[in-house]
């Protein structure tokens, strides 16, 4: 960079942020570690001192592999989900209890629980566009990362699977079937619609011949070919069935006697494993979760 402009004293450094939305601030205040990539130790110095003050391991590298770690990590982090999203369809055939597997293998150290929770698939601004870059270096290293490509299909597969349920659910088909669709952000405690899995769901649903209805609390604007309730009971009028999709709170705590008494059939698809099982059935639902029985 100091050549292309013609001076000496400006450096290019990659300082990556391990930000979760919703959770920014507590991220920034509270990291689990400062990645500084420069080329000269002076600049790497002045670079770590603007986080004075935070106590976090401190990694001085060079750029490429400051970048590097920033992409590898959040690759790896969409292989875990997708990882368990994959064996929990295996869960459901066998009859085990996802829930139970999930605790159990998180207990291990080596493991951990971090992001080992099933759900309709990984999204938002930065999985998509690391695991999609990290893929793209490879192919221009002469890398076939196969790895990572499967990563990609299994949670492009898994919306496929949440209509899949919804279906079974209704009949067998969807056409012509109107669906509630609890929550549009890729996660709670956002409004980011970016890569999100539960409007890919909506789209996959639509394209199956379904009338989507969808509700967020975040949720202001229109949806191109789905549309938007005003309350989380509105989404259910006339609803064969309910796909919660994202994980506000707002969705566990609702009267689902009362919303179940506006729809056309009880049924409900939890795509975030957010509800108690018994107490849905005990309201009269047909219930499916990932990984559940």
């Amino acid at each position: 960079m100091g050549r292309v402009l013609g001076r000496s004293d400006v450096q290019v450094v990659s300082n990556p942020e391990f930000l979760r939305e919703g959770l920014a601030v507590h991220d920034f205040l509270r990291p689990d570690r400062i990645v500084v990539g420069a080329i000269d130790e002076e600049t790497a110095i002045r670079v770590s001192g603007l986080f004075a003050g935070i106590d976090a391991p401190v990694v001085f590298t060079d750029p490429s592999t400051a970048e590097t770690i920033k992409y590898a990590s959040n690759a790896f982090l969409a292989t875990k989900v997708s990882f368990v999203n994959a064996v929990a369809a295996l869960w459901e055939a066998v009859g085990a209890d996802v829930r139970q597997v999930c605790i159990g293998m998180g207990l291990d150290p080596r493991i951990g629980s971090s992001f080992l929770r099933p759900g309709p698939g990984w999204g938002g601004s930065c999985l998509p566009k690391d695991s999609a870059g990290l893929v793209r270096i490879a192919e221009e290293a002469g890398y076939n990362f196969s790895l990572l490509k499967g990563v990609i299909a299994v949670n492009e597969e898994q919306y496929d699977r949440v209509v899949r349920k919804a279906a079974h659910l209704v009949g067998g088909s969807l056409a012509g079937a109107r669906v509630a669709l609890s929550g549009v952000t890729f996660k709670a405690r956002t409004d980011d619609l970016r890569c999100s899995p539960a409007l890919e769901i909506g789209r996959h649903l639509v394209q199956a011949g379904a009338t989507v209805t969808a509700y967020d609390p975040t949720l202001r604007g229109p949806l191109e070919d789905i549309e938007v309730a005003v309350d989380a009971y509105a989404v259910c009028e006339g609803a064969s069935v309910i796909v919660l999709a994202t994980e506000w709170e707002e969705f566990r705590w609702l009267d689902f006697d009362k919303a179940g008494s506006a729809m056309a059939r009880r049924a409900n698809v939890d795509a975030r494993n957010l509800l108690d099982p018994a107490a849905l059935r005990g309201a009269g639902f047909a219930y499916e979760g990932i990984g559940i029985l």
